[in-house]
């Protein structure tokens, strides 16, 4: 009993944090799963996978609702990542403890330096849904999206810390577009991936139907506080928290 309310308020500090600033849950709940619970990496990456596609297909619906998703990207992308979250699942399962920290640990940096940029560019930028890019560099993009269905399905991660920037940066969307359409492509990104570590025996059903549910509360909360908080504030106190768990990572 006591661990499963333990599960809940993790998923729940996890949508509060993910709604706050614009990310998903992943990358916290991986190393949550590995140092808490003591999840072998490939329990910790699958579980967390399955949080994570639960998230998206929630987003999802209410960006479908909104009508913010670029459909002529969302479907190229999507396509794309699913070579990448097959195979990532099976390189999981394979991974022994000390190349999973030292890669997560990488993954943990780059991901600090990432967020990094979005603080300074998306949470700054102009609220406007903006007009959807008739002229994008779809190869580019579709590149882009094969890497990060890969590494979503390997590490357990959501892969909008990684496409959405992309797709601003270098695709010259704006961010609601870019955030929409990055939430469908990792729902079916996700949803590949998981039933890839489901077939494996890579996912606790139990910890992730509470961490599930615990976050989809959060998410709430989160948007109620939003107005109230400083996300940037936020943001740049979990870039710090992300580089030295992952230098932890690496040199434990």
């Amino acid at each position: 009993m006591l661990m499963n309310l333990e599960l809940f308020a993790v998923g729940l500090g996890v949508g509060a944090l993910g709604t706050l600033i614009g990310v998903g849950g992943g990358f916290i709940l991986v190393p949550v799963f590995l140092f808490v619970f003591h999840f072998t990496p490939q329990y910790a990456v699958g579980t967390s996978l399955a949080v994570v596609f639960a998230n998206a297909v929630s987003g999802t619906l209410a960006y479908v609702r909104q009508k913010k998703v670029y459909y002529d990207a969302a479907i190229r992308f999507s396509l794309a990542t699913l070579p990448g979250a097959v195979l990532g699942s099976y390189t999981a399962h394979y991974f022994t403890n000390r190349i999973f920290y030292i890669s997560f640990g990488l993954l943990l940096m780059s991901i600090a330096g990432l967020l990094h940029w979005r603080t300074r560019h998306e949470l700054g930028s102009a609220k406007g849904h903006g007009d959807f890019p008739v002229n994008y560099d779809r190869g580019l993009g579709i590149s882009i999206s094969v890497v990060v269905g890969f590494l979503s399905s390997t590490f357990g991660i959501g892969g909008g810390i990684i496409h959405v920037p992309a797709m601003i940066g270098l695709l010259g969307f704006t961010p609601h577009v870019a955030t929409a359409t990055s939430h469908f492509v990792l729902a079916i990104s996700a949803c590949i991936g998981v039933v890839s570590h489901f077939l494996l025996g890579n996912i606790l059903l139990m910890p992730a139907l509470i961490v599930g549910s615990g976050a989809a509360i959060g998410a709430q909360l989160g948007a109620h506080l939003s107005p109230k908080t400083k996300p940037r504030s936020i943001s740049r106190l979990l870039c710090v928290a992300l580089f030295v768990l992952g230098l932890k990572m690496i040199l434990s």
